[in-house]
């Protein structure tokens, strides 16, 4: 089978994961102000409970530092136990408040409380019936994300411009965790209703126009576009957009 029909089918399978997901994940609920330290996020890609972390985030519109800890990785798995106690996924770590945090409904409800100023939506809220679906979206993933692979460690991390939902935010989030590669995650949750849809084909016609004064306005005006996933390596000066060329570059520059 080609690299193309690889890639398509895989794309396939992480909208299949998004459907399974409800599709949290996607549109801003609050715009919280970004806090004075990074959020630490320790994460595991493939994991359900991490990915409700990440949904949170998203709604937030919050930016957060990814530590990839794959099973079988080495790199911040220790960092992990050192700053909670324990190898568990999601791990929450904020500096401006000191928390260090476990258990992804606490932290959902840590993070709208703390950022969003309000309860957790009920679009957010842990229903039963959550985590055999969690599991299911991430098998319909075929667990991409979830096992360490040999790779080169970046001299500084990379910056990913994505939101949880986007089917192809996630095939380059899931292979920046198995390469156990730092980034900085930038959440360019959709805006407004009339943003919904792929960035050549939105539900509303015509040229698009970001809601000015956010985050979305300010990438449209480097860019002239706002389209997910984009990626940043200051190590190379490097930015990329498009999802196939974007794993090309990461195994040619940090697998192996």
């Amino acid at each position: 089978m080609s690299n193309l029909l690889i890639h398509n089918a895989n794309v396939l399978a992480s909208v299949a994961t998004s459907s399974l997901s409800a599709w949290r994940g996607c549109l801003v609920v609050r715009q919280a102000a970004q806090p004075a330290k990074p959020l630490v996020l320790y994460d595991m890609e493939a994991c359900p409970y991490c990915r409700r972390v990440r949904e949170a985030l998203t709604a937030l519109n919050l930016d957060v530092d990814i530590r990839p800890c794959p099973k079988g990785g080495r790199r911040f798995r220790p960092d992990a136990e050192a700053a909670g106690g324990k190898q568990q996924f999601p791990l929450l770590v904020d500096e401006n408040t000191g928390s260090v945090m476990y258990e992804s409904a606490a932290i959902v409800d840590y993070l709208f409380r703390e950022y969003g100023g309000r309860p957790v939506p009920a679009y957010y809220r842990t229903k039963p019936y959550q985590p055999a679906l969690g599991s299911l979206a991430s098998a319909a993933s075929a667990l991409r994300g979830l096992r360490a692979v040999s790779g080169r460690v970046p001299a500084q991390p990379l910056h990913l411009w994505s939101f949880e939902g986007s089917p192809f935010s996630r095939l380059v989030r899931e292979r920046l965790c198995e390469l156990e590669i730092p980034y900085t995650l930038h959440n360019l949750g959709k805006e407004h209703w009339r943003e919904i849809g792929p960035a050549r084909q939105r539900i509303k016609p015509g040229p698009y126009t970001p809601i000015p004064g956010g985050k979305r306005a300010a990438f449209f005006q480097r860019h002239q576009r706002v389209q997910v996933p984009y990626l940043e390596d200051p190590n190379t000066g490097k930015g990329l957009f498009e999802s196939s060329r974007i794993l090309r570059y990461l195994d040619l520059t940090y697998r192996g």
